[in-house]
């Protein structure tokens, strides 16, 4: 299951919408009540489906989609004369009123949706470095090599390891190595 998020300007809208999704199994991240608020709360998830009406108090639901990260979706539940005849792009739109079944089905479709693309993007191989960023990385090693007497297993471990560290690639972790090296 994904990260569900339920957004509406009125915080008793957003408690009925939770509660069905909450009865039929659909376990809820967290509601807001803002555009703000949910883009705080998306900075730290990896993905998941924004279920939300049509305006806020700081934006709206097309301001709220153009600034979610990649991974997310927007269900936008209102009614149909607020979006009928513009193009939504991204948006899934539920025409309010709804039956409860239309939504935790639309909710069920969008997770599926996003699960396949993540077992898409799992089978694709990895993508083979630049020429250059595999000679930066070569180099690097070889300085640890010479300069630590170390295998280059262990080596590369301990570009790994920086990279990790650092919270950088593997390139940069290398590039850093080099460059204190050089100044050495």
């Amino acid at each position: 299951m994904g990260n569900i998020i339920v957004a509406f300007s009125k915080p008793q809208d957003g408690r009925n919408i939770r509660n069905i999704l909450v009865k039929h199994g659909i376990q809820v991240t967290a509601s807001c009540t803002s555009g703000a608020q949910v883009l705080a709360l998306t900075d730290d998830l990896r993905s998941g489906i924004v279920v939300s009406g049509y305006r806020f108090g700081d934006m709206t639901c097309r301001q709220l989609a153009d600034q979610l990260p990649p991974g997310f979706d927007l269900l936008l539940i209102a009614s149909p004369s607020r979006w009928s005849g513009e193009a939504m792009g991204r948006i899934v739109c539920l025409p309010a009123p709804f039956k409860m079944g239309d939504l935790v089905s639309t909710v069920r479709m969008i997770e599926q949706s996003q699960a396949e693309k993540r077992r898409r993007m799992r089978r694709q191989p990895p993508q083979k470095r630049r020429e250059e960023d595999q000679k930066a990385i070569d180099t690097a090693k070889a300085i640890l090599m010479e300069r630590n007497r170390m295998a280059e297993p262990e080596a590369h471990k301990y570009l790994q390891k920086c990279s990790m560290d650092s919270q950088v690639s593997l390139i940069e972790a290398a590039q850093m190595v080099i460059s204190l090296y050089k100044m050495a």
